[in-house]
């Protein structure tokens, strides 16, 4: 195939790099997301360059997951990390070194699938300077997440406009859930096209060990009640609200009652201050005896830990999407969750788990003693949350149905402008990043 033709592909997550390990800064579902999505459609004959920002000089600039699929890491300001809130300044570098890397590889990439509202002013500048097609996921929408928190970050007009300029210019908007869909509607734009394609997980490594194993490697008294959080020290996560409802379950006193609040990053990082909040509050009820927080955990001992639990909490303000709930299902464990967003399209009531308000304390301890109370009904929620996600969430399938969007855009007509940069990227040399600086910065005004 020549480059007009070749299936080859752009993922842009200018702030949450897929080649990081899954629970560190700034990493969650979205690199969980572009990762997994990078390498299936890696399996389907996709050659996908996923494009992120160095934050350390020692990361790598380039990490090949597979024959076809890498992580591609470009300067953007200091090389440290810098919070998502403060990185606006730095996208026209980032820019820049987009296309120095076109330009030095011989490849100017007709198709770029945006991750988060950073990359869509990427992919939407690319747009202008040569034509791309532009594919963006939300993963969250500023316009939901500004109604959820106390104080606005100065960016916050500036995300709004341009998660509104996105959705009413991009080929399409990928929401992963109905309810996404219904939210951009209805506080984003009623313009431009919108496709549904959810999130996955791997069906394969979820589900791998069954309850007893998984309580016998981690240590937890086979006849325990286990409750399970997954997620960052994240106010908007609403680890208060799972805490305080497992202090006041009916079966603390009476029954062997566990919670296990897993993740976190290092300390000193940004979620450390919410964490010492969490931990007083453990202090403030007494839970210190039955509470355990055992930081990160890796990809390699998470199934183990969805599988040991009786239920898994999701108890966030907002999600999009929430993969933990995936997750958890996949792992044949039922899901209470907050009645929001995607988790209303990935949890089934009464057949996969149980909904309830966000923040509603007693509303989440009444669903977990529920499920808690009741064995039998427990392993029937969990083998239907299993067969859900098997029957819908696969990343493989997530990834054939991607394919099946990208190549009906490769077959539309391209631009004038992407066929001009083509011949030019092939004539013209290699020009440094800085002398460039100037047109890019340019496009912040």
């Amino acid at each position: 195939m020549n480059a007009t033709t070749e299936k080859r592909i752009a993922l842009i997550s200018v702030h949450g790099d897929p080649a990081i390990e899954i629970g560190k800064e700034e990493a969650g579902g979205q690199n969980v997301y572009v990762r997994q999505v990078g390498e299936a459609l890696g399996r389907l004959g996709w050659k996908v360059d996923m494009f992120t920002r160095q934050v350390s000089a020692a990361q790598e600039k380039i990490v090949q997951h597979s024959e076809n699929c890498r992580t591609i890491r470009l300067t953007a300001g200091p090389v440290e990390f810098v919070p998502r809130d403060d990185l606006f300044g730095y996208l026209p570098e980032f820019i820049d070194h987009f296309l120095a890397f076109q330009r030095e590889n011989g490849i100017t990439y007709q198709l770029i699938h945006t991750n988060y509202w950073l990359s869509s002013w990427v992919g939407m500048q690319l747009k202008k300077i040569q034509g791309s097609k532009q594919v963006h996921t939300y993963h969250s929408l500023g316009a939901v997440k500004y109604n959820t928190i106390e104080v606005i970050p100065a960016i916050a007009t500036k995300r709004l406009a341009v998660e509104k300029e996105v959705l009413e210019t991009a080929e399409t908007i990928v929401a992963t859930s109905p309810q996404e869909k219904q939210h951009m509607r209805s506080l984003v734009s009623t313009k431009g096209k919108i496709d549904i394609i959810p999130c996955g997980t791997d069906i394969q490594q979820f589900g791998s060990v069954d309850r007893q194993a998984a309580r016998a490697k981690l240590g937890i008294d086979p006849e325990a009640k286990v409750v399970l959080y997954v997620g960052r020290f994240d106010p908007r996560k609403g680890i208060e609200t799972v805490v305080r409802a497992v202090g006041g379950s009916k079966l603390r006193d009476s029954q062997k009652l566990q919670l296990i609040i897993g993740g976190g990053s290092t300390p000193g990082n940004s979620d450390g201050i919410e964490r010492d909040r969490i931990e007083g509050i453990i202090n403030e009820l007494g839970m210190n005896d039955i509470t355990t927080l055992p930081g990160r955990l890796c990809q390699t001992i998470l199934p183990t830990y969805y599988a040991a639990a009786d239920v898994c909490v999701v108890p966030s303000h907002y999600e999009p999407f929430g993969l933990v709930a995936i997750e958890a299902m996949a792992s044949g464990t039922p899901v209470v969750a907050s009645d929001v967003g995607g988790l209303q399209f990935t949890v089934v009531p009464e057949e996969t788990g149980l909904l309830a308000p966000p923040q509603d304390v007693e509303a989440f301890r009444e669903a977990i003693d529920r499920i808690l109370i009741n064995p039998q009904w427990r392993d029937e929620l969990g083998k239907g949350a299993r067969e859900r996600v098997i029957r819908k969430f696969s990343w493989d399938g997530v990834a054939s149905d991607l394919s099946e969007l990208y190549t009906q855009l490769l077959e539309q007509p391209v631009a004038k402008s992407l066929v001009e940069t083509l011949e030019q990227t092939l004539e013209k040399p290699a020009v440094p990043p800085a002398v460039e600086s100037p047109k890019a910065a340019a496009l912040l005004s």
